[in-house]
C-alpha cells in the first residue's frame, strides 16, 4: 500500500486531502511541526489518517528539511503532499535531496518565485495576450486603485492585509507608505469589478495539464475582499486554458490556483488553496492525479471530471460574512447567506468522518 505523507496538518485543507487519499486506498501519514500550532491538528482525528507524526520546530527552520526526510524513513518511497507554503518552498529548495526519497510534483525555486511575483505574472499574462488589469507606473488617471506587494505571502500577511484600496490621491499615498514596509515598489492597479472565480490546475513534470478544477466565489470574508467563505464548483474551459498557458510558460510543475475577477487574471497561488475542500465534496480526482503522476504514471487530462453546482461554505467564516452583510444593509445578499445555511454543504463536515469537524471548531474557539 502506497503511503502519502500529508504535511502541515493544522490547515483545513489537510482534512479533505486525508479523506480523498484514504478513501482511494492510500495509507495516510499526517505530519505537523510542533512550534507552528498550539493545538492538536484537526486532521489528526480523521479516521483516514493512519499515523500522526509530530516534527520538532517550525516549517521554516533551517533544520526542517533534515527532520522531514528523517520522518520518511519508515515509509519506503512515499508520495509527499505539502499543504503549507513553507513546506512547499523547503522541498523546492532541496529538490535534489528529496528526489531519491519520495515522489512529488513541485516546481524549482526560481519558478515558484516567478509565479508568486504578481508583477512577473502580470507581465507574462500580457505577453501571452491574456486579460489583466491595467497597472500604473505613474500617478493614476482614474480611481479607485488597488495597492499590493509583489508577494504578500512571503511576509506572512493574511489575505485581507495583502492589499489596500485607494479612492483618491491621499488614500493612495497612505496605502503606498503602508505597503512599502514589505515591498519598496508596490503594484498599483485598477480595481476590476465582477465575480471572483478560479481555475485550479495540476501540471506534471513536463508541464503538461493533467488535472483542473474551477470554482466561483459566492461570498468572501471579510466582505470587502478576502478568502472564500462560500463557493461553488463550476467548469470553465476558457479559464482553464488561460491558467494552463500562463503556468506552462513558466515551466510550472504541481498544483496552483489562478485567480480571476471580472474576466481578468489577478494572481497565482502556487500551492494547495484555501477552498481545496470543495474538490473533495465535488468528487474531483485532482489530488489523486497528483499522487499518480508524482509516482511516475503518465496521466491524461479529463475535462470536467467532477460534479458542478456543488456549493460549499465554511461555517464560521460564512456566518460572519452573512452578519456583516446585514450590518452593511446588503439584505438581499444576506438573505442568500441565510438560505445557504440550509442548502450549502459545510466544508469540513462528513457523516463518515465527523471527528475533524468537532476538533476544528474546538481548536478555533480555543485560538480566538
Amino acid at each position: 500500500m502506497k503511503t502519502v505523507i500529508l504535511t502541515d496538518a493544522k490547515y483545513r485543507s489537510a482534512i479533505s486531502a486525508a479523506r480523498t487519499f484514504g478513501r482511494a486506498g492510500y495509507r495516510v501519514a499526517a505530519a505537523q511541526t510542533r512550534s507552528d500550532t498550539n493545538v492538536t491538528p484537526p486532521a489528526f482525528s480523521s479516521r483516514y489518517v493512519a499515523e500522526r507524526r509530530w516534527i520538532d520546530g517550525k516549517a521554516d527552520d533551517s533544520a526542517y528539511t533534515e527532520r522531514l526526510i528523517a520522518l520518511m524513513q519508515p515509509y519506503g518511497r512515499p508520495v509527499l503532499f505539502p499543504v503549507g507554503a513553507a513546506t512547499l518552498n523547503a522541498v523546492s529548495r532541496a529538490r535534489e535531496t528529496f528526489a531519491p526519497r519520495c515522489d512529488f510534483l513541485i516546481s524549482p525555486p526560481d519558478v515558484l518565485d516567478a509565479v508568486n511575483d504578481k508583477e512577473a505574472v502580470h507581465r507574462r499574462a500580457a505577453e501571452l495576450g491574456l486579460p489583466v488589469p491595467r497597472e500604473y507606473d505613474a500617478a493614476p488617471d482614474a480611481y479607485p486603485v488597488i495597492v499590493k506587494p509583489r508577494c504578500g505571502e512571503k511576509f506572512g500577511l493574511t489575505a485581507a492585509d495583502r492589499y489596500a484600496v485607494a479612492r483618491d490621491a491621499a488614500e493612495l499615498d497612505k496605502a503606498l507608505a503602508s505597503m512599502r514596509r514589505y515591498d519598496p515598489t508596490p503594484i498599483v492597479q485598477e480595481v476590476v469589478e465582477g465575480a471572483g472565480n478560479s481555475a485550479c490546475v495540476l501540471l506534471d513534470r513536463e508541464s503538461r495539464l493533467i488535472g483542473a478544477f474551477c470554482h466561483r466565489r459566492v461570498r468572501e470574508y471579510p466582505i470587502s475582499g478576502g478568502p472564500s467563505a462560500c463557493c461553488e464548483s463550476v467548469f470553465d474551459a476558457e479559464k482553464i486554458d488561460a491558467a494552463y498557458r500562463l503556468l506552462q510558460s513558466f515551466g510550472f510543475v504541481g498544483l496552483a490556483m489562478v485567480e480571476f475577477k471580472g474576466g481578468y487574471i489577478l494572481e497565482v497561488n502556487p500551492r494547495v488553496w484555501g477552498s481545496f475542500p470543495l474538490t473533495t465534496l465535488a468528487g474531483s480526482p485532482i489530488a489523486l492525479r497528483y499522487a499518480e503522476a508524482a509516482s511516475g504514471k503518465r496521466v491524461e487530462y479529463r475535462p470536467c471530471d467532477y460534479q458542478t453546482g456543488v456549493r460549499m461554505r465554511f461555517l464560521l467564516n460564512d456566518t460572519l460574512a452573512t452578519l456583516a452583510l446585514v450590518r452593511h444593509g446588503r439584505l438581499r445578499e444576506a438573505g442568500a447567506g441565510v438560505a445557504d445555511m440550509l442548502r450549502a454543504r459545510e466544508a469540513l463536515a462528513d457523516r463518515d468522518d465527523p471527528a475533524p469537524m468537532r476538533a476544528y471548531l474546538k481548536a478555533t474557539v480555543l485560538k480566538r
